[in-house]
């Protein structure tokens, strides 16, 4: 079986720390293993260096104001990538963006004659609404996404819930789904994990440890949870919140969780690049808490699962597909008070939580390894339809 050449392309990637740039990072980092060269192309970030920068492709860009730290990509004013892109024998283009990386995409998939997949991963309309006051621009930006995902020979969702919300915005072609992975080796034993994480946050196994990992916006329905959490406090007086990430409204949410009496409850964490440490932070809660409704297929859900650490998220949302409430997970109304109560009563029985949170890596954890071997026999299967 020959090796193909593959070039990914996202307008996020490291250092932006969100679930496409790991998605791509993993992407690259097993088909690279499994069937061959494989580029990222993605923005140039100022100050940052990759540590192997034999495979990623940035292009030039610069700041937004209104989402930082996401970069505009600027490729068709940068003649030095043109001319790299020029000179690489692209076999297949995988596009995860459909702003200028997934352009720039398209533009060399049908200068070198190759097919192109574009995955569709977040929910933009939600993006472009805060950014921009006026409904018209928006419908319209929306409507050049959707022709965008019309031009690519085949368009791909992680999940079956995240194709409903492309439809929503007036797609009405052919998807395929491909699901994601998580970079965690799910351990049968999390208990090693559990004591460093503790150590480390400082936080005695009496303590009740809720987790969220993830950008700090408020999107993602992050003043819902602060809010929340009073109640949960009041019920649970050893509960502990620990947030990890960054984002433009965690100084918001800082200044809440002070107003609310909590702030010396609650652990406000960076973004954590060391994966094993990571591990060892989710292995330390008790329980993850996702109320967000912006997210399509949050890979945080399945990480905090793979370390035994069921999640609790809002019923009906497009992340709750993947959730059987009070068997590898909990759902609730997007209520207040009956979120806290839906913590409280699953922290408060420990028998069933660790049921449920055995049965959620047993049911939410796919590797991206195993992934990587799907996704490379689809794009030889796409290869082999393209010569024909």
């Amino acid at each position: 079986m020959r090796n193909i050449s593959i070039g990914l392309f996202s307008d996020a990637y490291i250092p932006i720390m969100d679930g496409v740039s790991i998605t791509v990072r993993n992407y690259a980092y097993w088909l690279r293993k499994i069937a061959g060269a494989t580029y990222i192309v993605a923005p140039y970030i100022p100050h940052f260096r990759d540590e192997d920068d034999s495979g990623i492709i940035r292009f030039l860009s610069f700041p937004t104001i209104v989402r930082p730290p996401y970069r505009i990509g600027l490729p068709d004013i940068d003649l030095r990538v043109q001319l790299i892109l020029k000179d690489k024998q692209f076999d297949i283009a995988h596009a995860h963006s459909p702003f200028a990386a997934g352009k720039l995409a398209l533009r060399v998939a049908r200068e070198k004659n190759i097919p192109l997949i574009a995955t569709f991963h977040s929910k933009y309309r939600d993006d472009l609404t805060r950014a921009i006051a006026i409904k018209a621009i928006v419908d319209d930006q929306i409507k050049r996404i959707v022709d965008f995902y019309y031009t690519v020979d085949q368009v791909w969702v992680p999940q079956e819930s995240v194709a409903r919300t492309l439809q929503e915005y007036g797609y009405r072609g052919p998807y395929e789904v491909v699901e994601n992975g998580i970079d965690f080796e799910p351990p049968a034993d999390t208990s090693s994990y559990t004591a460093s994480g503790g150590a480390y946050l400082n936080l005695p196994p009496e303590y009740s440890v809720g987790l969220y990992v993830g950008q700090h916006i408020l999107e993602k329905n992050l003043e819902f949870l602060v809010r929340a959490l009073p109640s949960i406090m009041s019920a649970l007086p050893d509960f502990r919140m620990v947030f990890v990430g960054k984002g433009y409204a965690k100084d918001t949410l800082i200044d809440l969780a002070r107003e609310l009496g909590i702030l010396n409850k609650i652990i406000f964490h960076d973004v954590i690049f060391d994966r094993e440490l990571l591990k060892s932070i989710y292995a330390r809660a008790d329980i993850f808490l996702f109320p967000s409704l912006y997210d399509n297929a949050p890979l945080v859900v399945r990480e905090a699962a793979a370390m035994k650490t069921p999640a609790v998220l809002i019923e009906g949302s497009t992340a709750a597909e993947v959730i059987q409430s009070g068997k590898n997970g909990f759902l609730c109304k997007e209520e207040r008070d009956e979120f806290a109560q839906t913590v409280v009563k699953a922290i408060s029985n420990r028998e069933s939580l660790n049921a449920i949170a055995e049965n959620a890596q047993r049911t939410l954890c796919r590797t991206w390894e195993n992934v990587a071997d799907e996704v490379s026999e689809r794009y030889r299967a796409i290869l082999d339809r393209w010569a024909k």
